[in-house]
């Protein structure tokens, strides 16, 4: 194999497709990255076995040659020595030539790197998905989706299921919920699905969080193609399969109150910084709990104590609070979080008592919601 590329698409694609390799695995060859060339142009691969990332260099693109293919052919290289070379290297292009043996040579200018290449044949085969079944969602609407539910996943593996984020799809609409029991997130988007499909599927968190950084904001479609076990997302020049997780998600709608007894809107950001105020003293003790208690129809009281250190108190004016007396404990992080989520300047809460989980709503906007269990503190 022998080709020249422009240096500054492969530094781009092998930064897409690192996201995928992992120094901790027991499969060795799976530590590097899988260059195969083709007249088409040069396809990178790198993979976990529980994410696949596939990025693929055209040769042409806007009448620009950006690959010449002089010899097709393939080699896998080690990712943490070939990506921080591409990286480094001085000049515009890239000759990348594997001799005997996968002896691979790149050079660039007066620089010249030798790689012991491995042999592509033993790299493990992506997964051939049926496109039968597929749904599209603009870029920009998958990264708010992704960005707005992933971070209420649960990180302890007692259950697994709980760290992917569930989706569904339904009547052409998206629903992602994601909840570690403490918090949940949820979030609805209208997607574009072939017919009239129905899935029920949990994507790890993991694969969502380097989905998100590898997408760009743009509003090109993202084709989801979903199978029994893997979902494959796929843009222009770019696949990236992640495995499903097995098993049930639980059924989250009952958790989420109808009514409430105490309703108060805010402007987003004021309610934020002063939550993030009260947190400073919070954040010392082991619990990060901060208290809210009504004072008025128009006025909320955020305060935190931590008996070592001191305490603070904090109004805060509201555009309206209705309904009855409050006081409330609740983990400031997670108050922080869901507000950081949310789009929108004001937002409403809806409590149903002290000790019942709360919902958490940009003012006019029912397509997402956040819930949090308040804390006990006595």
């Amino acid at each position: 194999m022998k080709v020249i590329i422009d240096r500054d698409h492969l530094v781009r694609s092998v930064q897409d497709v690192m996201k995928a390799v992992s120094s901790r695995t027991t499969i060795p060859i799976l530590t590097g990255i899988k260059i195969v060339a083709s007249k088409q142009g040069v396809t990178l691969t790198g993979s976990d076995s529980d994410i696949s990332i596939e990025s693929f260099i055209p040769a042409e693109e806007e009448d620009r040659v950006i690959v010449d293919v002089i010899t097709q052919g393939s080699v896998v290289l080690q990712a943490r020595f070939f990506s921080e070379i591409v990286r480094k290297l001085p000049k515009e292009t890239i000759e990348i030539e594997v001799k005997d043996k996968f002896v691979t040579t790149i050079r660039s200018g007066k620089t010249e790197f030798h790689l012991n290449g491995l042999d592509p044949e033993e790299y493990p085969r992506l997964p051939q998905i049926q496109e039968e079944n597929m749904f599209k969602v603009p870029a920009d609407l998958l990264k708010h989706v992704i960005r707005q539910t992933v971070f209420a996943v649960s990180t302890s593996e007692t259950r697994p299921i709980l760290t992917g984020v569930n989706w569904r799809i339904e009547n052409n609409e998206l629903m992602c919920t994601a909840t570690d029991s403490h918090r949940l997130a949820m979030r609805k988007a209208k997607v574009e699905t072939e017919s009239e499909a129905y899935y029920n599927i949990v994507i790890p968190g993991k694969s969502l969080n380097e989905l998100n950084k590898i997408l760009e904001e743009s509003n090109e479609p993202v084709h989801i193609v979903v199978t029994e076990n893997q979902v494959l997302f796929k843009t222009k020049h770019l696949l990236f399969f992640s495995r499903l997780l097995d098993g049930n998600y639980p059924d989250t709608s009952r958790l989420i109150p109808t009514e409430s007894q105490t309703d108060m809107i805010v402007k987003t950001k004021e309610f934020l910084q002063a939550i993030d105020r009260a947190s400073l003293l919070a954040r010392e003790g082991r619990n990060n709990v901060v208290r809210l208690s009504t004072l008025s129809d128009k006025v909320v009281e955020i305060s935190s104590n931590s008996p070592e250190i001191g305490k603070v108190v904090e109004e805060v004016q509201c555009e309206q609070v209705e309904g009855e007396e409050l006081k409330i404990s609740f983990s400031a992080k997670y108050m922080m979080d869901a507000l950081k989520a949310l789009e929108g300047a004001e937002i409403k809460i809806s409590f149903t008592g002290a000790m019942r989980p709360f919902v958490i709503r940009p003012l006019h906007d029912d397509s997402m919601l956040q819930l949090i269990l308040p804390v006990r503190t006595y």
